[in-house]
This record gives C-alpha cells, structure tokens and sequence, in this order.
C-alpha cells in the first residue's frame, strides 16, 4: 500500500505508536528493539540494539550502564540516531535527536521492575570492559547475590536511563523496484511539524 504525508498523522509520535501497535498485532519479535547510532567526540561511530522501555511526548527512554561505550559517547556528543526495523511489515522507522540522561529518581523505579537475574547482572558487568572467562563474570554475579541476599537491590552506580528527544523521524515502507516511501518530519520552531516526501 503506498504512503504518502497526507496519509500519515501530523503528529509523528501518533504515528508511531500506530506502527507499533502494527508491529506487536504482528506478533514482530521484540517490536521494540532499535538499533541506537552514537558518536565520540572524535566522530567515530557506534551502533548497537537497545530496547524502548517507554516513550510519550517528551521522547523515547531506553536504560544502559553510563559507563559503557554508548555512555560515554553520550557525556561528550549528545547527539544520537535511532533505527526501528520491522522487517515483516516492510516498514523501518529512523529518528534522530539529542538524548538527555533521566534523573536517578526515574532510573532506580524502572530498576525495581526488572527481574532480579537482570538487576544482578547490572551490578557485576563492566559493560564492554575486557574480563578472562565466562566463569570470572559468573563468579561476580554469585558474589554480588551473596552482599545483596534476599532483599531488594539499588540502582547500580554507573546505571541508568536516558532519552531520546527527536527533531526528526523519517517513516519508510519497502515498494517494488526500490521505489520506497520515505516521508520525513522535521520538527518547526513552533514546536509543530513540518512532512515531505523524500525520494529512495
């Protein structure tokens, strides 16, 4: 089916959500798994797959150790990419913007909401970092268990959230002979958004 702007909802983030209630009606693996670009403050780049853990007017959240690559690419170039691709559907979503860390207050009440396994490993991995064996990275999990016993654990030091704040999106869906649709919102000084079609 072909898409254009007029078809689309001016409020990219009303047509987000449409997409991916798509995608989970889908039965989509992970529908909300995006691939998340970075850059150092040499420019170098970085892309790795994170998962969307909400998302409303003020941007997309997503949670990771602060110390790890990502992190540390955000504390000096605040500016990142994010790709959504739903492969079934045809459809891959891009979005791009600056990302502003969550406060600790937000990040420790989506910690208490992960499964104890997940909290656990949060704790023992130096996210990125080099470590000799499977076995040594085990052995921390079981010795973090053992300080912590059966009550709850805080939030980890050097983990917690982030989000995404867009001043673009650009919808896709695949058409034959490569023709495909893009249509591209850019975000106005108003605060509305503007739609235009791009070419493949």
């Amino acid at each position: 089916m072909a898409m254009d702007a007029a078809t689309l909802d001016p409020d990219p983030l009303v047509q987000f959500d449409a997409w991916l209630a798509e995608a989970v009606a889908a039965r989509i693996a992970l529908p909300d798994a995006f691939a998340l670009a970075t850059a150092d403050g040499m420019g170098h780049p970085s892309v790795r797959m994170v998962l969307l853990r909400g998302h409303g007017a003020d941007g997309y959240d997503f949670y990771t150790n602060r110390a790890s690559r990502k992190g540390r690419d955000l504390l000096v170039n605040n500016h990142a990419a994010a790709l959504f691709h739903w492969a079934t559907l045809d459809r891959q979503l891009r979005l791009s913007g600056v990302v502003e860390p969550l406060s600790d207050e937000a990040s420790a009440a989506y910690f208490t909401t992960r499964p104890r396994g997940s909290q656990l490993s949060a704790w023992a991995s130096e996210q990125g970092e080099p470590i000799e064996s499977r076995e040594a990275l085990e052995a921390r999990v079981a010795e973090i268990g053992k300080r912590f016993g059966d009550g709850p654990l805080p939030l980890p030091p050097d983990w917690g959230g982030y989000r995404l704040v867009p001043d673009r999106y650009e919808f896709w869906v695949s058409r034959p002979d490569r023709l495909h649709d893009r249509i591209e919102y850019i975000r106005e000084e108003s605060g509305g958004w503007a739609r235009r079609r791009l070419q493949p």
